[in-house]
């Protein structure tokens, strides 16, 4: 589904249902007929906000030209929630794999390795499970106290998880209106730089 939306009123300008995913061609059809709907009322396209698809910049510099054009911040943020979620259960995966391989039922009194396996092995399911169970932290816009300290407590003995929410962080202040446009491109500078090593989230 294609459709255009008046920001300033809310309303749906023009919408078209396609059988099919869509592309660039259908795109810039798409934006042709909206800039002759526009025409035709006598209205200029003075910005343009879009969901941050790579199907959307070419065919707009084709119909509308150097117009404004900018990135909605929810779907901003859907992308970077998945790439962090993305990253946790990725990690989840890899500690499953570091468990160790026990033997059927449980260990003698005698045999203290086996005991020793059996303890790694639980505390490595537990890890795994309070993952999964908080990883909605490594996404919350604000922790309270209690939070953060439980994030530490899942987070020990994995740094690049506590990373993780380091850069979520550097993204939240990015959208906060109290700083300068200057202010704010020198937090995005340290965050691109940052992020350079994540690749699932450097490109959004």
């Amino acid at each position: 589904m294609l459709s255009a939306v008046d920001n300033r009123q809310y309303k749906r300008v023009m919408y078209e249902g396609l059988d099919h995913d869509a592309n660039h061609d259908d795109i810039e059809a798409f934006l042709g007929r909206l800039k002759t709907a526009l025409d035709d009322r006598h209205l200029a396209l003075k910005g343009i906000t879009t969901d941050g698809s790579p199907l959307y910049p070419e065919p707009i510099r084709k119909v509308f030209g150097d117009v404004p054009h900018q990135l909605c911040t929810f779907h901003v943020m859907k992308d970077l929630t998945k790439g962090i979620w993305r990253a946790v259960a990725k990690d989840r995966e890899r500690l499953g794999q570091t468990k160790p391989k026990l033997q059927r039922g449980r260990p003698s009194s005698k045999d203290k390795e086996a005991r020793r396996l059996a303890r790694k092995s639980k505390n490595i399911q537990q890890k795994i499970s309070d993952l999964f169970q908080d990883r909605c932290l490594f996404v919350q816009r604000r922790l309270k106290p209690s939070e953060r300290k439980r994030l530490l407590h899942i987070t020990r003995g994995l740094p690049h998880l506590r990373k993780l929410r380091e850069i979520m962080d550097s993204v939240y202040a990015l959208f906060d209106r109290r700083c300068r446009t200057q202010t704010a491109l020198s937090k995005l500078k340290k965050l691109r730089h940052g992020v350079k090593r994540f690749q699932w989230i450097g490109d959004t």
